[in-house]
């Protein structure tokens, strides 16, 4: 399975870090946030990485040779950033004619089984999954609604009056069809110009695992404490889907929410 790792941003809600430091290169715990994401890649059945790099780009470059991972990694660089939607876009033609792949925010940090959420996805279909957690703070988010099968039905990006507290977390299973959706403006951003889109046609996969949002100096700080390490989550039945998920802190990047079957 393919997947879209997005690191193109300048990251500049971690500054002074990411002055000389690409944002998904910054270490947590001493270990670069990349590796962390290579290697859940590779223990989830993730075989073929797409990473679109503008900032700090051959630092990037020089890091992956150095690499060891069993993840195939093709870079492709942004003269002018595209925005997340527009990256997908831009990149068709990798996913081939493969059922679904993966989309993944690299300012992302988690454990989670990715494996167990793209059998859900299987299962159930649907344009795209989204992976989504609880957080304290939902109007710094987009918050997204679901109805009693776990549908999203409703998304709003950081709405003054939230009506759930589940966010989407950067991580999403979407199907082909998705690629229809993307709007020809350029920059595209995935949370404002696709997913209010796709309300009826997306599903909401509750993240139970260790899930942070380290793109803001606080939450950075904060994994430095918190990391549990990088293995992958036990299998978990499908029933235990429908179990509220880890409660985190969400910085101002854009994010979702839910409630129906996981309310």
């Amino acid at each position: 399975m393919k997947a879209f790792l997005l690191a193109g941003g300048h990251g500049t809600r971690l500054r002074p870090l990411t002055d000389s430091i690409p944002k998904c290169l910054v270490p947590i715990r001493g270990r670069p946030l990349l590796d962390i994401w290579l290697d859940l890649c590779a223990r989830s059945g993730i075989t073929e990485v797409l990473i679109n790099l503008h900032a700090h780009s051959q630092t990037i470059e020089r890091h992956l040779q150095r690499s060891d991972s069993s993840v195939s990694v093709r870079l492709v660089h942004e003269d002018r950033l595209l925005g997340s939607a527009g990256t997908l876009a831009a990149n068709r033609a990798w996913v081939g004619s493969d059922a679904a792949f993966w989309i993944l925010y690299s300012d992302v940090l988690t454990n989670t089984n990715l494996r167990l959420m793209s059998e859900f996805h299987s299962r159930h279909g649907g344009v795209a999954t989204l992976g989504l957690y609880q957080v304290p703070d939902p109007a710094r988010c987009g918050v997204a609604i679901t109805d009693d099968a776990g549908v999203i039905v409703d998304f709003e990006e950081k709405p003054q009056t939230p009506r759930s507290s589940w966010v989407f977390s950067g991580l999403m299973v979407a199907s082909p069809s998705f690629f229809d959706l993307i709007p020809s403006c350029i920059p595209a951003d995935i949370a404002f110009h696709v997913l209010p889109r796709l309300l009826g046609k997306m599903r909401a996969y509750p993240i139970q695992d260790y899930l942070l949002d380290i793109g803001t100096l606080p939450n950075y700080q904060r994994a430095q404490i918190t990391w549990p390490g990088n293995a992958v989550s036990p299998d978990r039945s499908e029933d235990s889907a429908s179990d509220s998920p880890r409660s985190a802190s969400c910085g101002p990047r854009a994010q979702n929410s839910p409630s129906g079957e996981i309310s």
